[in-house]
């Protein structure tokens, strides 16, 4: 059986038993605020169970490395729809101790998509277009700097409204302590 057979199994009965009640929420954050961290498999619950939130509370959007490259990308753009259509009045960065991101070498990852088929020819095509993707596959070395301008893009951006505190933070993702590196309520009165 595929995992998605077995996803669409479990599916029936989770519809048909009514398991989703216990889930039913406006779209709206309870707790007014928005979380960008990172997909890392570690942070699935416990960066909820950490922060006392449940099902509603909260906004979330996931990246690598909960880092925003892109001023106008995708991420930003989520950010921007929470805090203006979706009525959240805060937004947390937060990283993790032992992130992926952080061992993360573009030649490492060219390589792998090359052994996977991705052709040079391709390659040489996005690389001729301007894309620089050594830059756009990049990680980081230092988490708590990498959140720090995650935090910078966000509060600095054009679009953002003045008065949402951006705040940052790193989880450790295997006890849920958060460090807080930047204070998002402080930062606004510098």
């Amino acid at each position: 059986m595929s995992l998605l057979s077995e996803i669409l199994d479990y599916n029936k009965i989770f519809i048909e038993e009514k398991l989703y009640e216990q889930y039913a929420t406006t779209k709206f954050p309870d707790k007014k605020l928005v979380i960008l961290t990172c997909m890392d498999t570690r942070l699935v619950e416990l960066l909820h169970k950490a922060m006392n939130m449940k099902n509603g509370d909260v906004k979330v959007v996931k990246t690598a490395g909960a880092v925003v490259k892109n001023p106008f990308g995708s991420i930003m753009r989520s950010l921007l729809i929470a805090v203006y259509e979706l009525k959240a009045d805060e937004v947390y960065v937060i990283g993790h101790h032992d992130c992926g991101m952080s061992a993360v070498e573009s030649e490492v990852i060219l390589k792998k998509m090359t052994d996977r088929g991705i052709t040079a020819e391709t390659l040489d095509i996005i690389k001729n277009s301007g894309i620089k993707l050594e830059q756009f596959l990049e990680g980081f070395d230092s988490v708590e700097e990498s959140v720090e301008h995650s935090v910078n893009m966000i509060r600095n951006h054009p679009l953002m409204a003045a008065e949402i505190p951006v705040h940052g933070l790193v989880i450790d993702p295997v006890t849920g302590e958060l460090d807080l590196v930047v204070d998002g309520y402080s930062s606004k009165e510098d």
